[in-house]
């Protein structure tokens, strides 16, 4: 198994490489996706939110309201810190489930956006970084996803550096240009994580 983290800043373009990847063959272990699972209704985990930050998280239906919780802990260190303390633990108990179940031969990508804030690298046999300009992720967060300027700059902000997660860099994707420049550069990434596992198969 070659155990590949995946990372990059809010609106640079992780998601649409880690769709790629799971197109040629990776099994995609999505720790976003796994913390809106871990904080659905009837969680121990959404208990736990309610519990440290109040009912008005929540909807009308009970669920728990993003946007809100969001706009509560981007803006306050020290919430984020404690949000982070009880979802952190639960989604990397189900990553770890998810990988084992993937099989001996697999490539197994992680996709985490919290990779380099939380010191995750050494988790991994190496890292793959999405790498765009900060201009770039800002014209993105408020063209596509509906985001002004300040809260673009503040989720922005609550996150890594730009060097932070270079630093921490295997493998780089620049993708401040087109999706057709994007694919080009997923592909060949994905047959040097082939070469790679077919390596350490040999080892």
């Amino acid at each position: 198994m070659l155990k590949v983290g995946l990372t990059g800043g809010i609106g640079a373009g992780k998601s649409e490489v880690s769709r790629l990847l799971a197109g040629y063959g990776a099994v995609v272990v999505d720790a976003d996706r796994i913390a809106r699972e871990v904080v659905e209704p009837g969680t121990p985990g959404l208990d736990a939110v309610v519990a440290a930050f109040g009912a008005s998280v929540l909807t009308a239906d009970g669920t728990l309201d993003r946007p809100k919780l969001g706009s509560l802990v981007f803006a306050d260190p020290e919430k984020l810190r404690v949000l982070n303390a009880i979802v952190h633990p639960l989604v990397g108990a189900r990553s770890a489930e998810l990988e084992a179940a993937a099989g001996p031969d697999a490539i197994v990508v992680h996709d985490v956006p919290l990779l380099a804030e939380n010191g995750l690298a050494p988790r991994y046999d190496l890292v793959v970084v999405v790498d765009a300009a900060p201009g770039t992720q800002l014209a993105r967060l408020v063209g596509r996803r509906g985001m002004t300027e300040g809260e673009a700059r503040a989720r922005m902000a609550a996150q890594a550096t730009r060097e932070q997660r270079l630093a921490v860099a295997t493998l780089v994707i620049d993708n401040d240009g087109p999706l057709e420049a994007l694919e080009h550069q997923v592909r060949t990434v994905w047959k040097d994580l082939v070469a790679r596992a077919a390596d350490a198969s040999v080892e």
